[in-house]
């Protein structure tokens, strides 16, 4: 198993940025293909990034496309997501998610991953 914390949330103005990392428990952390997804209040939580267990591969939403950027650490137990060019529809909870078990194309779906962390606030202000 693994245990999955967000942090680096917060407040920024438009066109600001934030980096947000996902730090994991256990020594396996490599073994796990690693998703950012975000929840926005009254809408589904949906997929923001993902990347494959190596950081060979990387997979971004239209909607961040250019702007956002996945990463990992394997070396220090944690996922990265780099957030430029903010917009205040970037607001929500974003989460991070784990699953030893993925494989392409299956990353964009929340139910194909088996551990979450706790999500953190980003708001972006116009």
């Amino acid at each position: 198993q693994v245990q999955l914390a967000e942090s680096g949330g917060g407040l920024v103005q438009a066109g600001g940025s934030l980096r947000l990392s996902c730090a994991a428990s256990g020594r396996t952390f490599a073994t796990y293909y690693m998703g950012w997804f975000r929840q926005a209040p009254g809408k589904e939580r949906e997929f923001v990034a993902s990347i494959s267990r190596r950081g060979g591969s990387s997979y971004y939403a239209d909607s961040v496309k250019g702007r956002f950027a996945i990463s990992r650490d394997n070396a220090k137990n944690t996922a990265y997501l780099q957030m430029n060019s903010l917009k205040p529809e970037d607001t929500a909870v974003y989460y991070c998610a784990a699953d030893p078990s993925i494989t392409y194309p299956y990353y964009t779906s929340t139910s194909n991953y088996n551990y979450w962390g706790q999500g953190t606030q980003v708001t972006v202000s116009s």
